[in-house]
Order: C-alpha cells, then structure tokens, then sequence
C-alpha cells in the first residue's frame, strides 16, 4: 500500500524504535479489514521490533499501538494514511520508547490528570487541522495510564459519523460525550482537560526591541528581518503558523512549484529558530498601552510583555455571511474548510457559497467526492481565475447560480436546505442540500485595536510604505493591513518591510 519512497523514509524512523512494538488488531471480512491488515502487515516484516497479534477492539477495523510490557491506550480506526500518517508514525515512535517533543511543563501538566479519560476523535485523511489533535492526545494517552485516544478515519466510518451526527473535523467525543471541535494545539487540549496554565511568569521576561504578534508568515518575516538586525526579537501568538496552516495546495510561492501549508508553516518555523527569536504560542493579546517611549502588550491571561516598537501581524480569519442559520449549523452542515470536511460529505448534495478563487477552488474539490454542487455567486461573473473557471466548466456534476443572495440557512438538527433570493428578477428560491461550504475571504484580525491604530472601513490596519500604523512605534504587516492582495509571499514581503521600518525607526529614536 505504501509507496516506494515512503517505505524509505518509515524505514529510518522505524531503526529509532527502542523497544518493541506489538500491532493489536481487531479485524473483521470486509474489504476494509483487509485493507488494514494489509497496511499493518506491510510495516512489520520492514522490521523485527513489530509483530501482529489479534485484539478485541470497539470498532472494526481498527488497531493498538502497545508493547508487551505496556498498553498505550492509542487506537487507530482505519488506514492512518494522508495527514494522519504523521501522527501513526508519531504514535508508533512514542510507544516504541522515543520522548515525545514536548516541553518539561506540558509533560508534567500531561502526568498530573487523575481523571479518567477516553478520547476519540473523528478525523478526515485529507484535513490539514485534525493531525495536531490526535497527536495531543496521543501524547496525552503516551504518558498517563489514565487516558485513552482512538483516532476514528471519518471517511471508513460513515455510519458511525452519521449516527453520532458529525458533520466538522476535528471533532472529539470524550467519555462518549461531544466534547470539542476544530483545530488545537497541545496546550489548547491542555487547557480543557488539565489546570490552566500559570502565565504569571511571562510578566518577569525581559523587554524586546521588536514584539511580533502573530505568527502567520508576516509575523516570522518581521522576526527574522528584525533578528538579524541584532535587536532583541519576540513572537507572541496563539498558534504559529496562523491561517497557512488551514491552506492545502500552494502553487505561487516562487521557487517552490508546489508545498501545502502545514508543511511550509513548519520550515518557517525551522528558519526562525535558527535565530534568537523568543516564540510565546499559546497567547492572546487583548491591547496595546503606551509605556513611555515603548509599549506595554497586554495578554488575554492578563500577563503583560513590554518592548520598544511592535509589529502587529494577526492576519484574517473566514468572512461569515451573517444570515440565519449560519451560527446555529456551524459544524452541523456549514464548514469553511473544504479540504478538512469534504470527505464527510461524500455522495451527498452540497453548495459553495462564493465565486472567487477560494470558492471555485473548493467547488473543484468537492466535486470529486459528492454527488453535486452547487456554486453561489452573488454578482453576475465568477470572480475566479480564468484557468480554474475553465477546470469549473468540465465537471458534470458542479451547477453555478449567479446573481445569488443567500437569504438563510435552513434545518433540523443539521442544515436541509439554502434559501436565496434571485438578484435580478428579486424571486425568493430554496433547494435541498447536506452542507454548505462558505468561501466568501477573510476578515482582518484587528478588533482589539479599535482606538489605537487607525483602521480603514473594512477593519484593514493603515500602514505606510514602511508598515508604520498612524501610532510611534507601532508597525504592521500582512493580511490584517491595507497591503493590496492577501497572498502569502505578499505577506512575507509587508512583514520584511514593516521589520525595518521599525529597526529605523529605533535608530532615529537612538
């Protein structure tokens, strides 16, 4: 089942086993067991530290991870192929005796739960989000005998999704309860299940020259450009990465053909570590308030960080579409991320609101696992490259509306139709669908700036040919920002910019 090269590169990781693993397989006479134990069988004559043994599991098919010694409590439902490779090859290098990559602090968090603790998180194959969780609780299940994680491929079990009603990846059930949903990291999953974190200690760090916040590509292009200024650099974030690490194909970041997010966003984070650059995740900055010539930012924790000039690079998250419907099938039939939640869908009647690149992009997508969709556009033209309208014409089974305003989104328990109101003749229209997936761009990240920097109507932070925002000191950079097109390698290029400006700014004010 696995590639050549693949098989290459598991056979490096699997010389790192420590101790030896046992698969424990719970399989049934379908095509799907047979696929597993083709898959388990596969990795284990590559070496002599894995064997197979039979095992009573919930779900069919499925597998452990333990070792003779000691039962991990780590379950894979399905073929942990696409992204969740990465977390099977984790999870099987844990168990086999490597430490998992955490920090002293998370590790105890982690050993202090005393609660009794079974996870199972309902993940797709090709979501770019759902890997950070099963890997958290993986960790979790490595470390303390209390807790326990199945990772269940929606994909192989979509009576069990349609049975419990899940229509979102990541979304995890705990103790059989649905207990969170959506994209988080290790200390976010801490945070739920463990006692909150002390940011106390974050008010004794020393001051910075330059403070990024954010932590997208803008924001690690400020840090590196200002690191190698030999100022004393910080990035302050709740997630490095930001919003590329939602983005699945990137076919424009010159020199590199083709890369997806997640993996650019993790050799960027390689780059900005080769530097002194202080990286604070996990945190939310709630204000700005002036301290003198510097500035004081203040975290949602209620930690205060201080430096001289500050660049603010927060991006943008999905643009909603405001009508009824939308807040209460959030997760039940409408999703913004075609890539994690599409496999969830499949064979079944779906709409794309939105004719810009991101919509048709998803449409495309889409249009490979269900059974139809419809594209929403509200103006009278598509909006979208011309070479992805002309991908969008030869798919059969993809119908565009143009001239589109939706109206509601209608349901049940989950979403059942798209009501919507024809621009041009002003007759109000509805049809049936299973999900709607709105791609209608992004909305800058800068309400808690209202009153300190100025904002132009559409909440874009005005900066100038150098990132300088209408306060001293303050610099801004990337999608958050009045810089014209919201491109990643644009990004870079307004977190670079507003880096120097403000390493200038710093040797005019000596």
């Amino acid at each position: 089942m696995l590639a050549q090269e693949t098989k290459q590169q598991l056979e490096q990781y699997l010389g790192l086993l420590a101790k030896p693993v046992v698969f424990g397989m719970s399989l049934g006479e379908d095509e799907r067991s047979k696929e597993l134990s083709s898959f388990l069988t596969e990795i284990a004559d590559m070496t002599d530290k894995i064997s197979l043994e039979e095992k009573n599991l919930p779900l069919k098919p499925s597998f452990a991870i333990d070792r003779d010694d000691f039962e991990s409590g780590i379950v894979f439902a399905g073929v942990p192929l696409g992204h969740e490779f990465t977390s099977f090859v984790l999870a099987l290098l844990q168990v086999g005796g490597r430490a998992p990559k955490i920090t002293e602090e998370q590790a105890e968090r982690i050993k202090g739960i005393s609660k009794k603790l079974d996870f199972m998180t309902f993940a797709s194959l090709s979501c770019t989000n759902c890997p950070d969780v099963v890997q958290g609780f993986n960790i979790m299940a490595v470390l303390n005998e209390n807790i326990s994680h199945t990772m269940v491929e929606g994909g192989m079990f979509q009576d069990l999704v349609e049975e419990k009603g899940i229509m979102a990846v990541p979304t995890v059930f705990l103790n059989g309860e649905e207990f969170t949903s959506g994209r988080q990291n290790l200390d976010q999953l801490l945070d739920l299940v463990a006692q909150p974190k002390d940011s106390s200690a974050l008010n004794e760090i020393e001051p910075f020259d330059l403070l990024v916040v954010g932590g997208g590509p803008a924001g690690a292009s400020s840090a590196i450009y200002a690191a190698r200024k030999g100022i004393r650099t910080g990035i302050v974030c709740k997630e490095f990465g930001g919003q590329v690490n939602e983005t699945l194909g990137i076919e424009n970041m010159i020199g590199i053909p083709y890369t997806e997010g997640p993996k650019l966003m993790a050799e960027v984070r390689n780059h900005v570590e080769q530097y002194p650059i202080e990286i604070i995740e996990n945190q939310m900055v709630s204000g700005l308030e002036k301290d003198g010539k510097d500035w004081k930012v203040v975290l949602e924790s209620g930690a205060v960080l201080h430096s001289k000039t500050v660049v603010v690079a927060t991006g943008a998250r999905w643009r909603q579409i405001g009508v009824p419907g939308e807040d209460k099938y959030r997760g039940k039939g409408v999703a913004y991320c075609a890539h994690c939640d599409g496999p969830l869908f499949k064979g079944k009647d779906i709409a794309v609101i939105g004719g810009g690149n991101s919509g048709v992009e998803a449409a495309i997508d889409l249009a490979g696992i269900a059974n139809h969709v419809t594209v929403m556009q509200f103006s009278e033209h598509l909006k979208a490259d011309n070479v992805l309208q002309e991908r969008l014409k030869e798919l059969e089974n993809v119908e565009v509306i143009k001239n589109a305003e939706t109206t509601e989104l209608a349901g049940d328990t989950v979403i059942r139709g798209l009501h919507y109101k024809d621009r041009v003749t002003g007759e109000e229209k509805s049809f049936d669908v299973d999900g709607v997936f709105i791609q209608i761009g992004l909305i800058p990240d800068t309400e808690w700036l209202q009153g300190i920097v100025d904002l132009n109507e559409r909440g874009e932070i005005i900066i100038d040919g150098s990132g300088k925002t209408s306060e001293e000191g303050i610099y801004a950079a990337g999608d958050c920002t009045t810089a014209a097109y919201k491109q990643i390698v644009i990004s870079m290029g307004t977190g670079a910019t507003a880096a120097l400006g403000a390493y200038d700014y710093l040797i005019r004010r000596g």
